[in-house]
C-alpha cells in the first residue's frame, strides 16, 4: 500500500483527551495558552527562545502569545487566524489543546476546531466581562455538545484581585452559561501574562478556594471510548491491492474484526476478508479513530460516501431532517436556498425547507423567524431529493456533525443533524443543479447575475432594460429581461395591487431571477419594486449575484412622460395605490448604480447601464475581442 493512503497502525497508548479554548477576540486566548504551555514545562524545544526573539524585534520582553500565532498574518494583525492543536501532558495523562479563532470572521474555522472537543476553557476577560462573541462561543459550545466547561476570567489583575469585583465578574458569565444550559466546572481567576492560578496559585488571591487551570483540566472526565458505540465507517475512497479492491476509511465507531459481518448503505451485507494497516502487520481487529483498509466478501462496487455499519445497528435513514444550525454568510438564510451537507465523506443536494426558530443572542432565547441572521443559530429543516444516512448529533460523538456547504464550495454553516422530521402533506424534495456555476461561466464567457432595475413609474426602466437586452445579446451575452407588465400577464396574472400582492410579485420576481442566474444567464429585471423592504428580501433571496440598479428621475420627469397614461388616471381618481401619487416610493439608500434618465440621452444611460453589467460578470466584448 502506498503511504499516501494516510493508514496509520494501531496505537496502544492513551487517547488525548481535546480541549478548546475559546473566547473573544483580545480576552487572551493565545497569551494563556502560551504560559500555561511554558509553566507545565509542555513547551517544544527551540519554541521559547523563538518566541523571545519574536517578542525582542517589537519591543516586547517576551509575548506569550507568539509562542502559538506562528502564521505571520496572526502577529502582523494581532488575532489567532485558524485552529492550532498542540500535545500536551498533565502527570502523564495526554491532552491535545485546540486554539479556536475569537474574531467574527474567523469563527468559522472553530466549528472544525472543537468539533471533536472533550471539554472547553471559556476564555472571559474579567473587567469587560461577555461580549457578543463571548455569547456565540458559549452557544457554539452548546450546539457541538461541549458541556464541561471551564472559565478562565482573564486579566483579574486588572481588577486587583478584588473578591467582590470578580465576583460580580464570576455571577454574569455563570447567569450566561446557565441560559445555554451549560454548568460552569469552574471559574477561575487569572493573569495570563503573569501566571497567576495557572499552574500555581497566586499570592494574589489568597480568599480563592478553587482549583488552578491545572487542576481544573487534570480534572476533565476522560472521553467516552468511541470503540464502545456500534460500528460506522464513511468509505473515503476505494483502492486495488494487487487484485482486491480495499475500501479506505477511518473508523468513527465501534470495531471491526477479520470475518466480522457489515453492512453497506442499510442494504447489501458483506464479511470482512482482511483489514490492512500502513507499515504494521496487518491486525485481526481494528478500533475507532484508525485509519484503515477492509478487504471484502464477496467484492462490492462501494464510492466516497458510501457508510459500513453494524448490520443490528443501522443509521436512521430520511429524506427530511431536523438540524441545528450555525449560520457562517455574510447573507442571511432563507428556506427556499439550496445547498450541499457535507456528513463525514458524503455530500447531498438539500434544500432548507423550514426555519423553526432562531437564537436571541442577546437575551439567548428562541423566537419564530423568517431568516437566520449572520452568525446566528436556529432549528431548521432540510430536504432531499435521496435519503440521508446519519445518526442523531450526541454531544461527546462525532454522530450527525455536517456543514452547509454553497455552490461555490463555500461552507457557509455548521449543521448538527438532530433527527427526522415530519413529512408534511406537500411534502417536496428540491434537487441542485448537476451543472457547477464554473462549468456555466465557462461555456458561457460570463457569470450569471441579476440586475434589479427600480424606479418610479415613467422613469425609463423597461425602454432602458430592452435595448441593453439588446446590446449584450450582439456581443454574446445570454441576457433575459424580466419586466413587471409581462409577469404580471403571466406568472403573477393572480396577484392585484394590495401590499401582500406587491410583496409577492417582488418575491415571485426574484425566485426566477435566481434560478436564471444560476444557469448562467444575465437578468435585468424591470420592476418598480417601491418598498426597500421588498428589494431587500429580493437580495437576500438571489444572494452575492444581486446588483439594485436605481433608474433615476424625479417624479414630474416621469410624469410629464406618462408613456402609460397612469399619472395621468391616477390624478384623475381612477387609479388607486399608484406609486408616486398616493403611494411612497423608497429611494434607494445605497444602489449598486445609479442611472440617471431625466436629463441624460437615452444612448449614454444604456452605455453606463451595459458597461456596469459587462464588467460586473465579466462578459465579453464583441464577437472575436477581449471585453
Amino acid at each position: 500500500m502506498n503511504a499516501a493512503l494516510g493508514l496509520l497502525p494501531p496505537g496502544h497508548l492513551e487517547e488525548p483527551t481535546p480541549i478548546v479554548i475559546v473566547g473573544h477576540v483580545d480576552h487572551g486566548k493565545s497569551t494563556l495558552i502560551g504560559r500555561f504551555l511554558h509553566d507545565t514545562g509542555n513547551l517544544p524545544d527551540g519554541r521559547l527562545a523563538a518566541a523571545q526573539t519574536s517578542s525582542a524585534r517589537r519591543g516586547l520582553k517576551i509575548e506569550w502569545s507568539f509562542l502559538l500565532d506562528s502564521l505571520q498574518a496572526e502577529r502582523d494583525q494581532g488575532v489567532t487566524i485558524d485552529a492550532t492543536r498542540l500535545p500536551f501532558a498533565l502527570s502523564g495523562r495526554p491532552f491535545v489543546v485546540v486554539d479556536a479563532p475569537g474574531h467574527r470572521m474567523f469563527l468559522r474555522n472553530m466549528i472544525t476546531g472543537s468539533a471533536d472537543a472533550a471539554a472547553a476553557v471559556l476564555v472571559v476577560d474579567a473587567a469587560e466581562g461577555a461580549r457578543d462573541q463571548t455569547r456565540r462561543h458559549a452557544w457554539l459550545l452548546r450546539s457541538l455538545g461541549i458541556r464541561h466547561v471551564i472559565v478562565a476570567l482573564n486579566k483579574a489583575d486588572k481588577l486587583d484581585f478584588d473578591k467582590a469585583r470578580i465576583a460580580a465578574a464570576s455571577g454574569a458569565i455563570g447567569t450566561l452559561l446557565d441560559q445555554v444550559g451549560i454548568n460552569a466546572a469552574a471559574v477561575i481567576p487569572l493573569s495570563a501574562r503573569h501566571g497567576d492560578n495557572i499552574a500555581t496559585r497566586s499570592t494574589q488571591s489568597s480568599w480563592y478556594g478553587g482549583p488552578t487551570l491545572v487542576e481544573a483540566l487534570s480534572a476533565v472526565p476522560h472521553p467516552v471510548s468511541q470503540s464502545a458505540r456500534p460500528f460506522r465507517m464513511s468509505v473515503q475512497d476505494v483502492y486495488r491491492i494487487n487484485d482486491q479492491r480495499a475500501v479506505v476509511g477511518r473508523i468513527d465507531g465501534g470495531q471491526i474484526e477479520i470475518g466480522g459481518e457489515i453492512s453497506i448503505n442499510g442494504g447489501a451485507l458483506a464479511r470482512v476478508a482482511d483489514i490492512k494497516v500502513w507499515s504494521a502487520a496487518p491486525p485481526v481487529r481494528a478500533v475507532a479513530g484508525q485509519s484503515v483498509a477492509l478487504l471484502l466478501e464477496p467484492e462490492i462496487v462501494l464510492a466516497r460516501g458510501d457508510l459500513l455499519h453494524a448490520p443490528a445497528h443501522p443509521p436512521q435513514a430520511a429524506a427530511r431532517l431536523r438540524a441545528r444550525v450555525f449560520w457562517l454568510r455574510s447573507a442571511a438564510l432563507r428556506s427556499g436556498e439550496a445547498f450541499s451537507l457535507r456528513l463525514a465523506s458524503a455530500e447531498y443536494a438539500v434544500t432548507v425547507v423550514a426555519i423553526n426558530s432562531v437564537v436571541d443572542i442577546a437575551d439567548m432565547s428562541d423566537r419564530a423567524a423568517d431568516h437566520v441572521p449572520p452568525e446566528g443559530f436556529a432549528e431548521i429543516e432540510l430536504a432531499a431529493a435521496r435519503r440521508i444516512l446519519f445518526d442523531p448529533f450526541e454531544p461527546g460523538s462525532p454522530s450527525g456533525r455536517g456543514v452547509l456547504v454553497d455552490a461555490h464550495q463555500q461552507v457557509v454553516g455548521g449543521a448538527a443533524l438532530t433527527g427526522a422530521a415530519a413529512l408534511a402533506p406537500n411534502a417536496v424534495f428540491p434537487t441542485s443543479s448537476a451543472v457547477a456555476p464554473g462549468e456555466r461561466a465557462g461555456r458561457k464567457g460570463h457569470d450569471g447575475a441579476v440586475f434589479w432595475l427600480t424606479g418610479l413609474p415613467g422613469s425609463g426602466k423597461s425602454t432602458l432594460a430592452r435595448l441593453a437586452e439588446r446590446t449584450l445579446f450582439d456581443v454574446g451575452v445570454d441576457v433575459v429581461v424580466l419586466d413587471g407588465d409581462t409577469l404580471r400577464a403571466g406568472l403573477n396574472s393572480d396577484l392585484g395591487f394590495s401590499e401582500s400582492d406587491r410583496n409577492e410579485n417582488n418575491r415571485r420576481a426574484a425566485a426566477v431571477a435566481r434560478l436564471l442566474a444560476e444557469a448562467g444567464q444575465v437578468v435585468i429585471v424591470s420592476l418598480i419594486s417601491p418598498r426597500a423592504a421588498d428589494r431587500a428580501l429580493a437580495r437576500e433571496i438571489v444572494g452575492p449575484g444581486f446588483h439594485e440598479v436605481h433608474v433615476s428621475a424625479d417624479s414630474q420627469a416621469c410624469e410629464a412622460r406618462d408613456p402609460k397614461g397612469l399619472w395621468a388616471a391616477s390624478r384623475a381618481g381612477r387609479l388607486q395605490g399608484f406609486t408616486g401619487v398616493d403611494a411612497p416610493y423608497d429611494v434607494p439608500a445605497a444602489p449598486d448604480l445609479v442611472v440617471t434618465t431625466q436629463n441624460t440621452p437615452l444612448t449614454d444611460s444604456v452605455e453606463g447601464l451595459v458597461t456596469y453589467i459587462r464588467g460586473a460578470v465579466a462578459a465579453p466584448g464583441p464577437r472575436g475581442t477581449a471585453g
